[in-house]
């Protein structure tokens, strides 16, 4: 039998709780935006930072994935998370994220088995290439995309749950004191578990690492997470501005002292 109106539980109990959960939702969306952003760019295209002459011959050329340009965020969402709603919600945001990029995966893969209008080679009944080798748009951007989940879902995990984890452990540390802390000291530290599995990841499962196979591969792979992992270090360093003053600010909007709300974390 179902309760009279006046019975039911509000969805919004109040305005107080509507503003904090308009709040997390802002930081959960553009945490799952970019996630979903990132995966299908992620290795389409590779940016060239610089190159710079090795006297033999060669060059060492610092570039980073265009995915990796808004990545960083990422760990931004995720500290605000943290800091107002708790250890358990951030991670929560972290497994839903692991599950968009399934759903990425399983878009790309379903669109690609329906029948469309693409010519079929007559003696294999697959997909013909273009002059250049190259197949129709969807299908370069869903091999790409296959292999930047695949990389970035190991990585995705391993990363952010590490910085969930080393974020309150700094906090607990510190007392709650030192924003920059648990902001640089988990941001940083994941973020180079991050790199270094995706540049692994992307080049001997995916292949499409921009290498040299003239030059040795063991100096390209680092110069590829050092360049990766430097251009995440700086923007982490500069994040902590955002940081301090959101937190600043979204202590009194939301009225959340976060560490007697989550002093058992």
């Amino acid at each position: 039998m179902t309760p009279p109106p006046e019975d039911l539980h509000p969805v919004e109990a109040s305005e107080l709780h509507a503003r904090r959960e308009r709040v997390f939702l802002v930081f959960a969306g553009l945490f799952l935006g970019t996630l979903a952003m990132l995966n299908i760019l992620g290795i389409s295209r590779f940016i060239k930072f610089f190159e710079i002459a090795n006297g033999g011959g060669g060059s060492l050329v610092f570039a980073a994935a265009v995915g990796v340009l808004p990545y960083p965020i990422t760990f931004l969402c995720t500290d605000f998370i943290s800091e107002f709603y708790g250890r358990k919600r951030a991670n929560w945001v972290v497994f839903v994220g692991l599950l968009l990029n399934i759903w990425v995966v399983l878009v790309m893969w379903f669109g690609g088995i329906l029948p469309g209008f693409e010519q079929l080679d007559p003696s294999t009944g697959e997909i013909m290439r273009d002059a250049a080798g190259r197949l129709p748009v969807f299908f370069e951007i869903r091999a790409l995309t296959f292999g930047a989940v695949t990389a970035s879902m190991v990585a995705y995990l391993a990363a952010q749950f590490c910085d969930v984890y080393l974020f309150h452990f700094w906090k607990r540390l510190t007392r709650g004191r030192y924003l920059w802390v648990r902001n640089n000291g988990s941001t940083m530290t994941s973020q180079l578990v991050d790199t270094t599995a995706v540049i692994l990841i992307t080049h001997f499962y995916a292949h499409a690492l921009p290498v040299d196979l003239d030059q040795p591969l063991g100096r390209q792979l680092m110069l590829f997470i050092v360049t990766g992992y430097v251009f995440k270090f700086l923007i982490a360093a500069i994040d902590t501005v955002p940081f301090y003053i959101g937190v600043h600010y979204l202590k009194g909007y939301l009225q959340i002292d976060s560490m007697k709300e989550h002093e058992e974390l």
